[in-house]
């Protein structure tokens, strides 16, 4: 018991019954999948006032914000890349809500221009800046604007030399790609169709793809693409660098699959389909004349880099350039003429140049444990930027010289403090299965092990997405409080390939659950902790992976953090982007498989009356139009009414914000302050001031 803190009092509950293939669901908290009906309103008015009480009555919270901002108030800069005569890259000078877009001739300088500063679009600092694309000579420059944190964005055009804006906004993109013709007349990109003529419900769907001729109306965008019978897929533009070709990447959402078609831009013919039906996914890097190139994983679960020559495109005349080797590929990028390819050993980058014929391969010699973020250069580049993080220290970023073999530091901040008395490992524990399955563990140095330190488990296990070192001003914090922050590598994620990836698919995603679950034994065997100070976060699919968690297992935590989550299996494909994540998933209304494993270990239906569930933050956003925020209401509304004792289960529902991209600093630190005065409280930790 950690105090009398539990919502008891009487809640509508609709008498709402769904029938899946014979087995009768209940659904009582359904109305709260209406955001604008009056009784949702109230009732997450209600749940924000007592996460507020509960939240801003801690005597620690504003010991936590005070550091937190100390933390995080030092310059954080991206990666640059160069186009015309200038860098470009974004900065942010410690506490800006957004970073703003500079541009310079000379880091030697150190004289910045800003480009854009996307702080002067909202008051709030809600307005970020999604995308960038140049035209070839860099004198003109597309990006595109997220507000609140939609993943819609409005499409603007600046004319670099005057620093103006040109009348034009394009609207309905979501996700889209840019990509400037030879003349710089325009570009192609895909967007949506006007939500006004399609049905209600299918705005997400009918992706095309358009010619906007720069300083003309939307209204007068040339059609170049679509397909209406086969409303759900989706095309990515790309150009080549000589011009010639327009590239089409064609998705159905989320997996990693997809099609490539292609036309000439100088001929009146459509698009031709250059690899189809090939159950693998492929990445167009660059080109030479009709040869293009490509990262897949074609018959190759961690990577390879193929050819296909446009004159030849069968697919037994693919030449194979570089082979699959045991760490999977990472990215690849194309620079000075060859391949720089990223790949993750044990969860960790490296990185590698190759020649185009794959030969000589040439590491760069990057310290161990690091995340590399981002590789900047053109085909033709005598430079290229790397940047690179870990759990120890910010982004860097450094610059690679192609004919001299050096690499030099552009940018190097270290934050605000050192980080030398805090120390990173990695350990490798057996999961439920036996499978092997790494584990990183950052605190400070000299920790005893005597089974009492509190310890913040972090996770995923989705949609080949990889859980690699990354600094957070929060974690230090963490760290510096006594606090181990570790990260599990679990199933579902690309650590080790599309083969991990796999091994959660569908009917096989408790494999990811048990990985987490393992984690937290193990840490809890091995001394590091007990289940009193042990802490779980995830977020997005990492809160589905949470939400799981508890269900399974509730008495193995002393908290849990779950942030933006997924909890409903059943419905979640009815709403916005969750189409995409059957892929993923499953469907529950098309398969009775699908709704016999989905509905096993959805955390919104396997919950249990009079269970004693941990303390439990759940958070969500007013305008998340990715994962809405009817998983998190209708996950923490029947969480409420089914605990036993007194652990608080509480919504934290942010305003104007959406799944995380983009949002401002200051809702980041906001956010943060509160999950961590939350943690402090419910694993009893005493802030100690420096």
């Amino acid at each position: 018991m950690r105090g009398a803190f539990q919502l008891k009092e009487t809640i509508r509950k609709d008498h709402v019954i769904e029938n899946f293939f014979g087995v009768e669901v209940a659904d009582p908290y359904r109305w709260l999948e209406d955001e604008i009906l009056p009784d949702t309103k109230k009732w997450t008015e209600m749940q924000n006032e007592r996460t507020r009480a509960l939240l801003d009555g801690q005597v620690q919270k504003e010991s936590i914000n005070k550091r937190l901002k100390e933390l995080y108030d030092y310059e954080k800069y991206s990666t640059p890349e160069k186009k015309g005569d200038y860098y470009y890259f974004f900065k942010n000078d410690g506490l800006q809500n957004q970073p703003v877009y500079y541009r310079t001739l000379s880091f030697e300088d150190d004289v910045f221009e800003v480009v854009l500063d996307p702080n002067q679009l909202s008051h709030e600092g809600t307005a970020a800046i999604m995308n960038i694309s140049f035209n070839h000579d860099g004198t003109l420059m597309a990006y595109a604007v997220s507000y609140n944190g939609s993943d819609w964005e409005e499409v603007k055009v600046k004319d670099l030399k005057t620093g103006s804006d040109y009348p034009e906004t394009l609207k309905w993109c979501k996700f889209s790609s840019f990509a400037w013709s030879g003349d710089s007349s325009g570009f192609f990109y895909n967007r949506y169709p006007d939500p006004l003529t399609v049905n209600p419900g299918e705005d997400s769907y009918y992706n095309r793809v358009y010619f906007h001729q720069v300083n003309t109306s939307q209204t007068e965008d040339e059609l170049i693409y679509e397909e209406p019978d086969r409303k759900e897929r989706i095309f990515y533009p790309s150009i080549t660098e000589d011009h010639q070709y327009l590239i089409l990447h064609v998705t159905l959402g989320t997996e990693p699959v997809n099609e490539i078609y292609y036309k000439h831009l100088t001929d009146s013919d459509s698009f031709k389909p250059l690899i189809e039906k090939v159950p693998a996914y492929f990445t167009f890097l660059g080109n030479d004349g009709s040869t293009l190139y490509f990262e897949t994983n074609d018959c190759a679960p961690k990577g390879k880099l193929i050819s296909v020559d446009l004159e030849n495109p069968a697919q037994e005349n693919w030449k194979e350039l570089v082979s699959e080797k045991d760490d999977p590929i990472a990215f690849c990028k194309m620079v000075n003429g060859k391949f720089i390819v990223c790949t993750m050993h044990d969860a960790h980058y490296k990185m590698t140049i190759h020649e185009k014929n794959g030969s000589l391969p040439t590491e760069l010699p990057l310290p161990d444990f690091i995340t590399i973020n981002d590789v900047k250069g053109t085909s033709s580049s005598p430079e290229m930027f790397v940047s690179y993080t870990s759990f120890l220290h910010p982004l860097k970023v450094i610059e690679y010289d192609f004919n001299t073999g050096k690499l030099m530091n552009v940018f190097d901040k270290q934050g605000s403090e050192s980080t030398e008395k805090f120390e990173t490992k990695q350990i490798f524990y057996p999961s439920k299965d036996r499978t092997v399955v790494p584990m990183f563990l950052t605190y400070k140095k000299g920790l005893e092990l005597n089974g009492d330190n509190p310890v913040l488990l972090y996770g995923y296990g989705g949609y080949t997405a990889c859980m690699t070192p990354s600094y957070s001003p929060s974690q230090k914090m963490w760290m510096e409080q006594g606090g181990i922050y570790a990260v599990a590598n679990i199933r579902g994620g690309g650590e080790y390939g599309q083969e991990w990836h796999r091994a959660a698919l569908f009917e096989k995603r408790q494999n990811s659950f048990d990985d987490f679950i393992a984690a937290s034994e193990w840490l809890i065997q091995e001394k590091y902790t007990n289940s009193n100070k042990l802490a779980i976060m995830g977020v997005s699919n990492g809160g589905l992976l949470v939400g799981a968690c508890i269900t399974q297992r509730p008495e193995l935590f002393g908290a849990a953090l779950c942030l933006v989550p997924v909890t409903d299996m059943l419905r979640f494909q009815r709403f916005t982007v969750g189409r995409f994540w059957t892929t993923e998933f499953g469907n529950a209304e098309k398969s009775e498989h699908d709704f016999k494993f989905l509905y096993s270990y959805s955390p919104l239906h396997n919950v249990k009356k009079g269970k004693e569930y941990p303390p439990t933050l759940i958070s969500t956003a007013d305008t998340d139009d990715r994962v809405v925020p009817m998983h998190a209401k209708k996950f923490a509304a029947t969480l409420q009414e089914a605990q036993s004792g007194n652990n608080p289960i509480i919504l934290r529902v942010e305003k104007n914000a959406g799944h995380g991209q983009g949002k401002p600093l200051s809702k980041v630190i906001e956010e943060e302050v509160d999950l961590y005065t939350f943690l402090f409280k419910e694993l009893k930790i005493v802030f100690k001031e420096s």
